[in-house]
This record gives C-alpha cells, sequence and structure tokens, in this order.
C-alpha cells in the first residue's frame, strides 16, 4: 500500500508550476477514469427471455437491455385492465340514480294527488291507501339514497382497479432490464435461458462521453479557488500526439497531504467522438479563468 501511495505521489507531484488564480497551471501526469459506470441488476427473479444487447454496443438511458420470463405479468395486467374498464363504466353510468329520481317524482305526485282527492271529497281515499302512498314515496327516496352511495361505490372500486392495474404494469415493467445511463456496454454478465436471482448484474455500461482526469497539486503553489476553470487535457493518441479534450475542474478535495503537501482535482473532460479511453495517461493545463 506504501509503495502504491509513493507511485501516485511521483507520478503526479511532477512538473507543476503554477500560481495564482488567473496563471496557466500545467500538470505533467494525469490520469484519464470513469465518472459513472453502473452494474445494471435484475429487480426480479427469474429466466432471461432475451438479451438485446452485446458488449461494445452504445446504448441511450432507458434503452432495454434484457428481458425476464413475463408471460404470467402479462396475463395479469390484461386481467386488471378488464376489470378495470367495467369498473370505470359501471362508475361512470347514473341509470339507476336517474330510474330512482323518477319513481320518487312519480310516488311524490300519487301521494299529493291523494291527498288532494281527500281534501276534497273526505272518503274518497282511506287513510291506509295514504299510508300506503306515503310508504311508496319513502320507498323511493331511500332506493334514490341508495342508488347515489352505489355509484359512489362504483366510483371507488374503478379507482381500486386503476391501481391494480398500475401495480400489474410495474410488475411487467420491473421485468425489463433497462440502462440507468447513456454509454456502452463492456460486460454481458447473464445470457438468454438462465436463471438470474433479485439484485443479480446482469449487465454493466459505462459512460464515454464524459470522463474525468485525476490530478495532485502542490497546496504551496495554487492559490484561489480552481473550481469550474477551464481545462485543456493533452493525450498521445495513435497515429494522433498531442490530442486535445477540453473541460472544466469540477472537484477539489478540500483534504491536504500532510506529508507532500498535495491534494486531488478532477477535471470533466468532453469525450463526444470517444476517442479517450479510461486508464490513458497524459498532461493537463488548468486555463485561467474567465472574466
Amino acid at each position: 500500500m506504501l509503495r502504491y501511495v509513493i507511485a501516485i505521489v511521483v507520478l503526479f507531484a511532477a512538473g507543476q508550476v503554477a500560481h495564482g488564480a488567473n496563471a496557466h497551471i500545467h500538470v505533467d501526469s494525469v490520469v484519464v477514469t470513469l465518472i459513472e459506470q453502473v452494474e445494471v441488476p435484475a429487480r426480479d427473479a427469474g429466466a432471461l427471455a432475451a438479451v438485446e444487447v452485446q458488449e461494445g454496443q452504445q446504448v441511450r438511458e432507458g434503452q432495454l437491455l434484457a428481458r425476464l420470463e413475463d408471460t404470467e405479468a402479462k396475463l395479469a395486467r390484461n386481467k386488471a385492465q378488464f376489470e378495470y374498464d367495467i369498473a370505470k363504466k359501471q362508475a361512470a353510468s347514473d341509470v339507476k340514480v336517474r330510474y330512482a329520481k323518477t319513481a320518487l317524482e312519480v310516488a311524490t305526485t300519487e301521494e299529493r294527488r291523494g291527498l288532494e282527492s281527500v281534501g276534497k271529497f273526505s272518503k274518497s281515499v282511506s287513510q291506509s291507501e295514504l299510508d300506503q302512498l306515503r310508504l311508496a314515496k319513502e320507498k323511493a327516496a331511500l332506493e334514490l339514497e341508495q342508488a347515489g352511495e352505489d355509484q359512489d361505490i362504483a366510483k371507488l372500486t374503478a379507482r381500486q382497479k386503476e391501481n391494480e392495474v398500475q401495480s400489474a404494469t410495474y410488475n411487467v415493467e420491473r421485468r425489463q432490464i433497462v440502462s440507468p445511463i447513456a454509454g456502452v456496454v463492456v460486460q454481458v454478465k447473464r445470457h438468454k435461458g438462465e436463471w438470474v436471482q433479485l439484485g443479480e448484474t446482469i449487465i454493466r455500461v459505462v459512460r464515454m462521453d464524459r470522463l474525468r482526469a485525476e490530478a495532485f497539486l502542490n497546496s504551496r503553489d495554487v492559490s484561489g479557488d480552481l473550481t469550474g476553470r477551464p481545462v485543456s487535457l493533452i493525450v498521445d493518441l495513435p497515429g494522433a500526439p498531442q490530442t486535445q479534450f477540453p473541460g472544466k475542474i469540477t472537484f477539489i478535495s478540500p483534504e491536504v497531504n500532510p506529508v507532500n503537501g498535495q491534494f486531488r482535482v478532477w477535471a470533466e473532460i468532453e469525450n463526444r467522438d470517444q476517442l479517450l479511453r479510461p486508464g490513458l495517461q497524459g498532461s493537463m493545463t488548468i486555463l485561467p479563468a474567465a472574466p
């Protein structure tokens, strides 16, 4: 471990000469590393029905990488969708409410006519008949109330069925393994037909459009805040020596090594053409801050 630390110090300490907030700071030795890599796991246990990508393939964020067997989950989702459609139709129907309103209006009218008839001819309608008319009106009023409650329950049932559709849809989606980042597939660990466990890594994806250049600076030679300062990374590529890549400082370690007085900095480097590769070494110039 001590040898590794000494080697790192020697690698990054050489050649630094630098200084104020507006001075060029040159670092002879930097290393290109990854900013982001993801080991994409299975979100459920099951057999791999398909692997849609291969090593070296560019993928976008959200792209399907692999799929677990999902026939049963899809059937459950279809069943939930049918039940939701039925419940939604029942909740939207007000036939029973309209019928109960009409029945109440008729019963109310019949009771009123009976009372009017008694008012004109005292013996025209018996008390028993009046009681029956009043009972019919009260029954119609209760049926209207019940119809309203039934419709409210139907609406709640529709919401419950909608939630079941969402749950069944999620069960289908979690059997789909998608890339959380845009990058390059560098390893496919499981293949079609193999059984995988929940959380098991299926595919590894690394981000290549932006990489990191790591360096060490001497705290005695640098003043001011370097965060956000532009940089130029220089790397010798096959057939293209001294190739430059732009970037900017994104991280400055708050810790200074008490032995050599150095601290670590990171610069994010644009790599749209993906000529850079993690592990390459080069030099870097930290440019003056924009006025």
